[in-house]
């Protein structure tokens, strides 16, 4: 083989790794985490309210910051103010949307499982799955949660399925003692 045979041959090689390469990055999957899973894994568990959500550029990428005040802690020692970026976000005129990213508005309420990274920083544990959202019932003004993740189908290790599942208009008494036993179980 010439070394011109050579040299294109490998650049096909090449070619055919970064095809592959995007192939594998595009087929990303979200395994889903159990409810107790997510306890134990969390580095902190806090019922927050957003107070600013705002998007930039890093690194060739739109991310977003958030900034959430800490109203009850149910895991860890966070600072009053936590904040986390996320892949995505609004920039001028420009939209970046990962699936399964929650974004989140001012002013709302929701449970958080958070995870420190080894550079300190806070992360979403499982992105959608760590996010419980907090809504009130117009009419009777009860509190319920609902997790980020519990429409989306995702995939079952245990089953090897994908499918639907999480929590879904749960009254807010009945997913803090859910979150409650479940951390005492992350305990032992």
């Amino acid at each position: 083989m010439s070394f011109a045979q050579r040299r294109k041959f490998l650049w096909i090689l090449f070619l055919i790794g970064l095809a592959l390469i995007g192939v594998v990055v595009n087929a990303t999957t979200l395994a889903r985490l159990r409810f107790d899973d997510m306890a134990r894994l969390a580095t902190a568990v806090a019922r927050v309210r957003c107070v600013n959500s705002a998007a930039f550029w890093k690194n060739g990428e739109i991310w977003t910051e958030t900034q959430f005040l800490v109203e009850e802690e149910s895991k860890g020692t966070l600072p009053r103010v936590v904040v986390i970026q996320t892949p995505g976000g609004i920039v001028g005129s420009l939209h970046s949307r990962v699936e399964e990213v929650p974004a989140f508005h001012s002013g709302e309420h929701a449970y958080v499982f958070l995870w420190q990274s080894p550079a300190g920083d806070y992360r979403l544990l499982g992105w959608s799955q760590g996010t419980f959202r907090i809504a009130r019932d117009a009419e009777s003004g009860a509190e319920y949660v609902t997790q980020d993740s519990a429409a989306t189908p995702l995939f079952d290790p245990l089953t090897r399925q994908f499918r639907r599942g999480g929590i879904r208009r749960m009254p807010i008494a009945a997913f803090q003692l859910k979150l409650r036993r479940a951390l005492q179980r992350a305990d032992r």
